[in-house]
């Protein structure tokens, strides 16, 4: 029955939609105007062309441009903008790149160099982290809104903390937290946080195909899966009626009593 309620309604938007262009063209050709998004996932900047490992998890509204190299189980989030145009951006294995991070290289620096951006494995890039001609090593951890700058190492084992800005040049050594605006030393890692990185990156790289199986599905599957839901849904308000259950529902926010001062 549900796949006979699908195949009607789908019928009648088909038609209410060649209903729609009939009517625009009667009133004029420039009446009926469709735009089309310019955004493309993967794009290539002249002989430059992204290479992403068929395991990997590239998020529709991210950006990979140019030289981008994402290996095997690696995940880019949404949001993100990967752009080796000057230079080349390599993503190891299972390391996420989190909503919203900007990794690319600069055309020039004070120092004359252009530098790649490599990223090993099982590395985790917290949301909204900006990576610029930097190396992060295997099993490092990049917080939330951090920024790396040109020739910036963070050894294995390396955290940045939240926020934080590292200087051109810098290197944070193995096992240590960097924090701060400019980064310096905090203190050392300890063992369970070192655990926790790897947990880290893990726990994403398990997630990503849960998204990457979502993204993949065509839209008349997803339409579908919405009636399924909307009926299995009538369906538990029809049986808790019956049993006399009732659904909560929050109140509705009552208007202020107060008057306003005077």
């Amino acid at each position: 029955m549900a796949k006979a309620f699908y195949a009607v309604g789908f019928w009648i938007r088909e038609t209410g939609q060649a209903l729609d262009r009939l009517g625009s063209r009667l009133q004029g050709n420039y009446f009926f105007h469709e735009q089309i998004s310019r955004h493309r996932t993967l794009m290539n900047i002249v002989d430059k062309a992204p290479y992403v490992h068929k395991e990997a998890f590239v998020a529709p509204s991210a950006s990979l441009i140019g030289d981008v190299q994402v290996g095997q189980g690696s995940s880019i989030w949404y949001g993100c903008v990967l752009r080796g145009d000057a230079n080349n951006v390599q993503i190891g294995s299972r390391t996420n790149i989190q909503d919203n991070s900007v990794v690319h290289v600069a055309k020039s620096n004070l120092s004359g160099k252009v530098f790649p951006t490599i990223i090993g494995n099982n590395v985790t890039v917290g949301h909204s982290a900006v990576l610029q001609g930097c190396t992060v090593e295997d099993e490092a951890f990049v917080g939330m809104g951090a920024t790396l700058l040109d020739g910036v190492v963070v050894e294995k084992h390396g955290m940045v903390a939240a926020g934080a800005l590292v200087r051109q040049n810098t290197r944070i050594p193995c096992g240590e937290v960097w924090g701060g605006n400019p980064a310096k030393f905090l203190r050392k890692l300890t063992d369970e946080e070192i655990a926790f990185i790897s947990e880290s990156a893990a726990t994403y790289s398990t997630l990503a195909k849960e998204h990457a199986a979502e993204n993949d599905k065509p839209l008349e599957q997803i339409d579908f899966e919405k009636v399924l839901r909307k009926k299995s849904a009538h369906e538990d308000d029809e049986h808790n009626s019956m049993l006399g259950v009732t659904r909560e529902v929050p109140p509705e926010l009552a208007p202020s009593s107060a008057s306003p001062a005077q």
